[in-house]
């Protein structure tokens, strides 16, 4: 807690646009951010975003019609393997506009607010590029993993050798949730934030995921 607060007064020191001093601010209560992006490829150095989307949660709430989304033309060509996952191609981003140019306004979208993603640390490198070209420091929210909270109420209590799956539509159908286009940013963003609003309220309620009963593995070599 101490070091973060450190980075954090560092970050403001830094900030080279006094105007978002509002990304240090806290948002408004018990607000947060399910957001996604599709990319032109999976090297969180060389690939940009091609689309964002960020959904709006209020308590358990999700306020979708209060939402965020946008094409974005990248600075690179996008890699063929990446355009059969999310289906974006060379000419559906060709007249977008760039990230820097709807950075802005997606930052006065989310705010100070808690920032929630499924493997979210990748959707913030692919941001933060952007966010530290434009403002000199990367985004100070706090940050949300719904699959950390998911591993947490299914197998936080797991003996070893048990096996794991995090995968998307494992925790969906788990939580009894609807799997929508998946790798669409605001199908993606809108379910996360399903699964978010989910754990929350089992994790309030003290209520853990049940597992198939963990059977080891008998030993026939005789003794």
């Amino acid at each position: 807690m101490v070091l973060r607060w450190l980075m954090r007064q560092m970050d403001k020191v830094a900030l080279q646009d006094r105007s978002y001093m509002f990304l240090f601010e806290p948002g408004p209560a018990d607000e947060y951010i399910s957001i996604d992006c599709e990319t032109t490829g999976l090297d969180r150095k060389r690939d940009e975003i091609i689309s964002v989307a960020a959904i709006r949660i209020k308590g358990n709430q999700i306020l979708a019609s209060e939402s965020f989304k946008a094409i974005t033309r990248p600075r690179i060509a996008i890699d063929p393997e990446a355009i059969k996952v999310h289906g974006l191609r060379e000419q559906d981003v060709a007249q977008a506009p760039t990230m820097q140019e709807v950075l802005p306004e997606l930052l006065q979208f989310i705010g100070g607010r808690p920032l929630v993603g499924y493997y979210i640390d990748f959707d913030l490198d692919m941001l933060n590029k952007h966010v530290a070209e434009l403002i000199g420091v990367e985004l100070p929210n706090p940050v949300v993993e719904v699959s950390g909270i998911y591993y947490d109420l299914k197998y936080g209590d797991a003996p070893p050798g048990t096996q794991v799956d995090l995968k998307f539509a494992s925790i969906l159908r788990d939580l009894k949730l609807p799997l929508f286009n998946q790798h669409d940013a605001y199908s993606d963003a809108l379910m996360t934030a399903m699964i978010y609003v989910g754990l929350r309220d089992m994790k309030a309620r003290g209520v853990t995921i049940s597992r198939p009963r963990f059977k080891p593995k008998q030993d026939y070599s005789g003794g």
